[in-house]
């Protein structure tokens, strides 16, 4: 059972990079194509949103095989790494873009009135009074994705990335007791991911007090 959990343990790190890596993708595409579609209308919203949902509709799969096999026949050759990290933050973007349009459209209109009654522009109105409230109101869904960002990194071993599924599946074509593998893999994950439930559901708590503590910490 030790040589299972330092196997897994051994692609922790993978799982790890490509989860910040994709973040780096998926926070900045998030809000700005959130913020796009919120102010434009038009041709400008058109395309926005049509970016957006191409990374949002696509399957995740069909993605990393697209950008890690068909890109170097047209002579674009990205690594594993950079793969899967470009492919999965953005799709993680294209849901949180959604989060972030949403809270802004959700806000009372006397927000912004409140604002140019004080003299401030558009912009000053947007990211002074606007987009924080909308932060706020949107971190459990930052959180959920964020989650499902971990839980996604389990694909890349389909880009021959050495990720915590990847050293499991190795390890069970030689132990061949899948039952101690896969749990361990299953148990790995969740351990990953719950202390970020947590750590959401505290800044939640912390950023939204009138909210409460929500139950389950």
């Amino acid at each position: 059972m030790l040589d299972i959990w330092l196997g897994i343990l051994q692609g922790l790190g993978i799982t790890l990079e490509v989860t910040a890596y994709g973040l780096v993708f998926a926070v900045p595409f998030a809000l700005v194509f959130g913020v796009v579609q919120f102010l434009t209308t038009g041709m400008t919203r058109f395309l926005v949103t049509a970016v957006i949902e191409f990374w949002r509709s696509s399957a995740v799969v069909v993605l990393l095989f697209f950008f890690y096999y068909v890109l170097p026949v047209m002579g674009i050759t990205l690594s594993a790494l950079t793969v899967s990290a470009l492919v999965l933050g953005l799709n993680t973007g294209g849901y949180a873009s959604q989060a972030v349009r949403a809270g802004l459209q959700s806000l009372p209109a006397g927000q912004r009135e409140a604002g140019m009654a004080l003299g401030l522009s558009r912009p000053a109105i947007l990211f002074l009074i606007e987009l924080p409230q909308a932060l706020v109101a949107m971190s459990p869904t930052f959180v959920n994705n964020l989650i499902q960002l971990v839980k996604a990194t389990s694909l890349v071993s389909l880009v021959t990335l050495t990720d915590m599924t990847f050293r499991a599946k190795e390890i069970a074509q030689t132990d061949y007791d899948p039952v101690a593998i896969y749990s361990a893999l299953l148990l790995a994950f969740f351990v990953v991911c719950y202390p970020i439930a947590l750590a959401g559901r505290w800044l939640e708590a912390r950023v939204n007090p009138e909210r409460g503590t929500p139950r389950g910490i």
